[in-house]
């Protein structure tokens, strides 16, 4: 949830800035144009900061996930954006999106397995995987868009 709020939090920081900067731009047009390029170049900064956090944040979020599945085996059966024998985990997060038990109940599942929830599918207890990553790997699949 804390990801996500931060993911909306610079949307809107982009979207405000690149909305300021249309007005200033378009608006204004009196205006002396010695302000104009550092307006510009300042907005730019701003833009191009925040996707550059966002896209790291995103990316160390799945390259965590990626070292997480393969430690436990999980890449055996699951992938993040292809069917394999289990179903994708971004089928997983579409599905548990907004369930605020949603870490709980995978994580138990991910120890305990279950069948019936994607069809004829069976997912084996994984009794090997620690409870710890077990949760850390239900939070990073609920974090997939």
């Amino acid at each position: 949830m804390k990801r996500a709020t931060i993911t909306v939090a610079r949307f809107f920081i982009v979207f405000f800035s690149s909305c300021f900067f249309t007005l200033t731009t378009h608006c204004f047009p009196t205006a002396s144009q010695h302000r104009k390029p550092i307006m510009r170049r300042v907005l730019a900064l701003l833009f191009a900061t925040g996707l550059a956090c966002s896209t790291k944040a995103a990316m160390a979020d799945t390259e965590q996930l990626q070292t997480l599945l393969q430690k436990n085996n999980c890449l055996a059966c699951h992938l993040i954006d292809k069917r394999k024998y289990g179903p994708k985990l971004n089928e997983v997060a579409e599905k548990y999106a907004g369930d605020s038990s949603a870490i709980e109940k995978l994580a138990a599942k991910i120890k305990a397995g279950g069948t019936g929830v994607w069809g004829e599918d069976i997912m084996p207890p994984q009794p090997h995987v620690s409870d710890a990553d077990a949760k850390k790997i239900a939070e990073l699949v609920l974090s997939l868009k």
